[in-house]
């Protein structure tokens, strides 16, 4: 038996209307629907038996402000397994409060691709394993890019955008989780724009195509709408976790049964 995957639940958590604190489902990081409270909703998923948590504070750099690190005191309470937190991270100053208020790892997009410097400053000072670097990838069709995979018969790229995908940064993904690997990034937390809350499965060429790239354990996420998703995101792509949240938030499917499901297909899981 392998290292056992691990399945993740995630919360997106923006400022409500009335200033407070919710969370947040959408489709290609669009069309935000209200979906909860997030200290309830980590409460929950600590229960409910997964394998960590990872709390994303969606318009943090995009708003240029820091992460609410209140309401990551308060899930912290909540929670007992490794709790992931990203949104806002720039410094190495964000990464200690960020720690300091309870996370046991940090995940950076934005600040990384703007200052690389900010992954070995932050593995020399906290240890690789609390740096997680979230990569946004959408898909490209141009010759703009480095690495190519051929996708339903056209030959793709991966670009990496910043500031909750709002922002294109012509950077080829391949090449940027190589460059974060060597800087000293303990994870890598691959997200899809072009899946993103659509439940079509995840995207199976660029999670592959990373995890062929790089030593460090991947983290799956967006576009998981069953469990078959996450059987075939395991077997065929290679990844080491994956992520979910609209199967779980809406009770489509339980962390319990996801969990069976790939314990019956002799994916190794912790039950």
């Amino acid at each position: 038996m392998g290292l056992t995957k691990r399945i993740i639940p995630c919360i997106d958590v923006d400022i409500d209307d009335d200033g407070d604190p919710a969370v947040y489902t959408g489709v290609h990081f669009e069309d935000l629907e209200y979906t909860g409270d997030p200290v309830a909703m980590a409460r929950e998923y600590n229960e409910a038996g997964a394998d960590e948590f990872v709390f994303l504070d969606i318009t943090a750099s995009a708003e240029g402000r820091e992460t609410m690190l209140d309401v990551v005191e308060q899930v912290a309470d909540e929670v007992f397994i490794p709790l992931t937190v990203g949104g806002g991270i720039r410094t190495t100053e964000d990464i200690k409060e960020t720690l300091r208020a309870g996370a046991d790892k940090v995940s950076i997009t934005t600040g990384a691709l703007e200052r690389p410097e900010l992954i070995n400053d932050g593995a020399s000072a906290f240890g690789s394993q609390c740096i997680v670097i979230s990569v946004d990838a959408r898909r490209r069709y141009d010759e703009a890019g480095e690495h190519y995979v051929e996708v339903d018969g056209e030959s793709v790229w991966f670009e990496c955008t910043k500031k909750g995908g709002r922002e294109g940064t012509g950077i080829d993904v391949l090449e940027w989780a190589a460059e974060a690997e060597s800087r000293g990034a303990g994870e890598l937390f691959v997200n899809s724009i072009d899946r993103d809350g659509t439940k079509d499965g995840y995207d199976i060429p660029l999670t592959k195509a990373v995890c062929e790239t790089v030593d460090t354990p991947v983290i799956a996420s967006s576009g998981c709408g069953k469990p078959e998703h996450m059987h075939e995101v395991f077997t065929e792509a290679g990844a080491d976790a994956a992520l979910a949240a609209s199967i779980f938030h809406f009770d489509e499917y339980s962390i319990g049964e996801v969990k069976a499901y790939l314990d019956e297909r002799d994916v190794p899981v912790r039950l």
